[in-house]
């Protein structure tokens, strides 16, 4: 078996991960602790690349960090470089596709603290900052660390957006999902059912141990 798609997806996962979980935490704890109007809406727009097809979510994500994007032209000006087709772009797809994911399970895991002791906190001196970081989120621990498992599960398997902003180059973004799809095409069908069944092991290893974090929080 070709070990760099598979390294490359160990690469991005983990780094999209690290991104979703900063990113994805705190927006958590903002979503779950806050009462605003449009509330509604912007959880619906985190959710969103949950349920749009992936190659609808890469596509966007062309329109933003293209090399003429909103993004991406201001970056090309800046640097005369783009992020499309470099591995950057697959783990920028793959944070994103992730995202709703940390921010769900996350959200529910924080909502779930007893209020009582975020009070109790409150009535001890504790700024909102030292609450969240001594109370709100070690007693939340466990959804917190199914968000980052689950997150990176999606990560690792990430395929539409993947191929939308960051291509199928070989030796650069060929990804597993990618690889996988490319030895298919091409009929070499030992090759693909290897990658799929270390895919599938992985995953399914991720999966298990963040239903043992959600399970061990629900006793």
């Amino acid at each position: 078996m070709d070990w760099f798609p598979f390294l490359l997806s160990l690469k991005v996962a983990l780094l999209a991960t690290a991104i979703t979980a900063a990113a994805g935490g705190a927006l958590a704890y903002w979503l779950a602790m806050s009462r605003f109007k449009g509330r509604a809406a912007v959880e619906a727009l985190v959710t969103l690349p949950l349920v749009l097809p992936p190659t609808v979510t890469g596509y966007y994500l062309v329109m933003l960090f293209g090399r003429n994007g909103f993004i991406g032209a201001g970056l090309y000006a800046l640097t005369g470089r783009t992020i499309m087709f470099t591995w950057w772009a697959a783990v920028l797809a793959s944070a994103v596709v992730a995202l709703p994911l940390m921010v769900k399970t996350s959200q529910a895991a924080i909502e779930g603290v007893d209020r009582e002791m975020i009070d109790s906190a409150y009535m001890l001196g504790y700024s909102r900052f030292e609450t969240a970081l001594r109370v709100i989120f070690p007693l939340a621990a466990r959804g917190l660390a199914a968000g980052i498992i689950l997150s990176f599960a999606r990560a690792i398997g990430e395929f539409g957006a993947t191929l939308m902003l960051a291509g199928n180059i070989p030796g650069r973004t060929n990804t597993m999902p990618l690889a996988i799809y490319s030895l298919a095409a091409s009929g070499e069908w030992g090759k693909a059912q290897a990658m799929v069944l270390a895919l599938t092991l992985s995953s399914f290893v991720f999966l298990y141990i963040a239903n043992r974090f959600v399970g061990g929080r629900r006793k």
